[in-house]
């Protein structure tokens, strides 16, 4: 299934612009696999209706391929992003996450923790408003400011830490400082005392999918902010090649 994952999201990718379609040299060069691997792939996709073979031996995308694209892209979005953030947890000795947009909302749905963590409880599948929480930016990194103003429409800016964003506006600028850093930072927006760092991660669409964050004190974070940016940075392109983003 990995291989056939590999083989649709590439096909995506190429076919994204006209004239939406491939051959089995383009997606073979762009995988740099065998040829004859990659048309038997492709001939078993098309059987069973993922892609769709033309007259000129090319190939385009079905909307079964799309879906079964999309939904073993979530699933690695766990299981490899698991993997990773037990490592990035292990390196840094941080709490670390990743998170999903959901409405006005960021939902974590992956958690690791380092072997001396304190925290109580678990924060998978628990929502906190995204316009201060951790993975807020990072999930709204490659919205333009119409749709962030759309996401949080309806947002309290009341409730939230003593450094929250005060209106969209507010949080648009902060946006924008974090893409132009390469991740964002999140100094007591959410409670006092809470600091962290996160980053897009981006699927085989060339779309933000998630963010990975890592999360802690105040105090043990900020002297070492950069060290830990980068590494959050890191992860996120790392799992975002897992998942075949196009290059950036």
């Amino acid at each position: 299934m990995g291989r056939a994952l590999d083989v649709l999201t590439t096909l995506a990718q190429l076919t994204r612009t006209p004239p939406h379609r491939a051959t089995v040299a383009q997606v073979a060069g762009e995988l740099d696999r065998d040829r004859s691997q990659v048309s038997r792939t492709l001939k078993h996709l098309a059987e069973d209706g993922s892609v769709l073979r033309r007259d000129d031996r090319s190939y385009e995308l079905g909307w079964r391929g799309y879906a079964t694209a999309q939904e073993l892209t979530e699933r690695r979005l766990r299981i490899d992003g698991l993997t990773l953030l037990e490592e990035l947890a292990r390196d840094t000795q941080e709490a670390c996450f990743i998170g999903v947009l959901s409405g006005d909302s960021t939902v974590t749905i992956v958690e690791a923790l380092p072997s001396d963590a304190r925290m109580i409880g678990s924060w998978l599948g628990r929502p906190y408003p995204a316009f201060c929480s951790d993975a807020g930016q990072g999930t709204l990194w490659d919205a333009d400011d119409d749709e962030v103003a759309a996401v949080l429409a309806a947002t309290d800016f009341h409730a939230s830490g003593p450094n929250a964003p005060r209106d969209v506006g507010d949080f648009l600028e902060r946006l924008e400082r974090a893409r132009q850093r390469g991740y964002s930072i999140v100094d007591e927006e959410a409670e006092p005392g809470l600091y962290s760092v996160g980053a897009p991660v981006w699927d085989f669409r060339g779309e933000v999918i998630a963010a990975v964050q890592i999360v802690g004190a105040r105090a043990q974070m900020v002297p070492k902010s950069d060290e830990l940016g980068a590494a959050v940075a890191r992860a996120a392109a790392r799992l975002s090649e897992v998942l075949a983003a196009p290059a950036r």
